[in-house]
């Protein structure tokens, strides 16, 4: 198991500053990086990777640095943004490249297992050229794959797939992530990340601004108003005695997903859900749902990004 350490890791270029002073540690599992766009992620990733130097701080694998470490590549891969620049070869011979300049011991069978992994075989003799976007991106993770490297750095993995193919992929990465390898993945879609990945890390304007599990980060936004979803055997009742709670901002009562249900926007979390089944038990009504409605990825990384 290996993790990827950044510290105090600056970029900029001239005047424009990339990232500024970001601090964080990739762990094993999978994690997602999130930020508007222009906000550094595919700078980032690129330092992680060694393929750009810092212009401050420092970036370690393990306890061996990044930059200038030819070493390092035999625990990294790589899925860039960029496309692929040899498009006149074929996907095999594309990844089998990458496989004899690691030095393979048999480079046609790591290259037949990463293409394998990928989905790739049926097409994997046909020229890049001829590929889709999604599959010129399936090409891409099979070259970074083909050493087996602990760790995995992709930069939005999932643009151009399809949904089949995207869920092969989602499916791939958590399977790596639950193996123990460390892998860190952009995406611009919210719900791609949610699916597979608890972790995230989040820069805004190039700074670093959130770091955890994203419904870990939204219980700490006390700042911010939280809300709930709440069904009952009395919703009309119950939203009548929650509106004079002190700590509650509305009550709603309405249609919510499949079915009737009150939404409350609390600004004491604490005080609402300790008096909730206080007042439910003195009026004789049984909670049957209590459950956040704006612990999701895209409420978190929406407060975020507006904060």
């Amino acid at each position: 198991m290996t993790d990827l350490t950044l510290t105090g890791v600056s970029r900029w270029y001239g005047n424009v500053v990339a990232v500024n002073d970001v601090t964080m540690s990739i762990r094993p599992g999978v994690t997602g990086l999130l930020g508007p766009n222009g906000a550094g992620k595919s700078t980032l990733i690129a330092m992680m990777a060694g393929f750009l130097a810092p212009s401050a701080g420092d970036i370690r694998l393990g306890e061996a640095p990044v930059w200038r470490n030819v070493g390092a590549y035999r625990d990294l891969g790589l899925v860039p943004e960029r496309e692929v620049s040899f498009s006149y070869l074929t996907g095999r011979a594309f990844v089998q490249a990458t496989a004899e300049l690691h030095r393979l011991a048999d480079p046609r069978a790591a290259t037949a297992r990463a293409l394998a992994e990928v989905d790739l075989v049926d097409a994997a003799d046909r020229p890049i050229s001829t590929f889709s976007k999604g599959m010129r991106q399936r090409a891409k993770l099979a070259s970074a794959l083909v050493h087996e490297p602990t760790v995995l750095l992709l930069d939005e993995p999932f643009n151009g797939v399809d949904p089949r193919q995207r869920m092969h992929l989602m499916e791939l990465l958590t399977r790596m992530g639950e193996q123990g390898r460390t892998v860190l993945f952009s995406s611009h879609i919210l719900e791609e990340v949610e699916q597979i990945a608890r972790q995230i890390e989040v820069v805004v304007s190039g700074r670093h601004a959130a770091s955890g599990d994203f419904g870990a980060i939204r219980r700490l936004m006390t700042d911010r108003p939280s809300h709930y979803v709440v069904r009952s055997s009395d919703d009309r009742g119950l939203a009548s005695m929650l509106m004079g709670l002190g700590g509650v901002r509305s009550v709603a009562l309405g249609r919510v997903g499949t079915g009737e249900a009150i939404t409350v926007e609390v600004t004491d979390m604490g005080e609402f859900t300790l008096a909730l089944p206080r007042l439910a038990r003195s009026a004789g009504i049984t909670v049957r749902e209590l459950a956040p409605s704006d612990e999701s990825l895209e409420s978190v990384f929406t407060y975020l990004v507006q904060s």
